[in-house]
């Protein structure tokens, strides 16, 4: 059973190796990151990772990766024990979510995929599927707000950017699955918020399986990108 769920942005600037010239300006989301990452390993030692990738995809915990493909060949693994094969080409949110998981001390953690444009039906169906899990787990939603906030923003600027991401954070922050649920696609990824499909998981999960309250930890788009942390625990 899942009691604690933390959402947490994936950029690649998180691992310091990959900044060395913005270690500092980088550190408030990476600090909050990894403190979510913490507070998830003490409610559980193995996670189920959320985020969105090409297609539909179970990546289990035996696999390592690395952030070659980022700029500095930072080892990655997705569980503290021996690696079942060789290095693989891991998604960005995997890569994210193993190193998360070394930074917390957790034992393992198992990536599952959807594609970003899934369907909320589909998002909250898998969040249902994920309520009925044995065990005691962590599940840990990696996404990105928009990333159309302001003129250093990747993406070019868009005025609706601020207001969808404050109803993400005040969503976040208020445990509210309707509200999540309620994001339109087409929107999400006009504003570039690929968070949006991993979003609405955690809703589906939390629809499913009631009584949860949430903790925003950071908001904030530093860099042109929206960045969300939140815990979310079920009384």
């Amino acid at each position: 059973m899942i009691t604690r769920a933390v959402v947490v942005p994936h950029p690649p600037l998180l691992v310091p190796e990959l900044v060395p010239g913005s270690v500092e300006s980088t550190a408030a989301v990476r600090e909050a990151c990894v403190a979510a990452a913490v507070r998830l390993a003490e409610a559980a030692p193995n996670w189920i990772a959320v985020g969105a990738g090409p297609r539909w995809e179970t990546i289990g915990p035996g696999v390592c990766g690395s952030f070659r493909g980022y700029g500095v060949d930072v080892p990655v693994s997705l569980s503290a024990g021996p690696a079942a094969g060789p290095t693989a080409d891991l998604p960005l949110p995997v890569l994210v979510a193993g190193w998360l998981r070394a930074q917390a001390g957790a034992g393992s953690v198992r990536a599952e995929l959807l594609p970003a444009g899934a369907s909320p039906a589909d998002c909250a169906e898998t969040g249902t599927r994920l309520a009925r899990a044995d065990g005691d787990l962590g599940l840990l939603v990696l996404g990105d707000g928009s990333y159309r906030h302001g003129p250093s923003a990747p993406g070019s600027a868009d005025e609706r950017a601020g207001d969808f991401d404050a109803k993400v954070a005040a969503a976040l922050a208020g445990a509210d699955a309707d509200a999540l649920l309620a994001i339109e696609p087409e929107l999400a990824a006009e504003l570039g918020a690929v968070g949006r499909a991993p979003w609405q998981v955690l809703a589906g999960l939390a629809r499913a399986a009631p009584g949860w309250h949430g903790e925003l930890r950071y908001s904030a788009a530093p860099f042109g990108v929206a960045y969300h942390v939140a815990v979310w625990e079920r009384s």
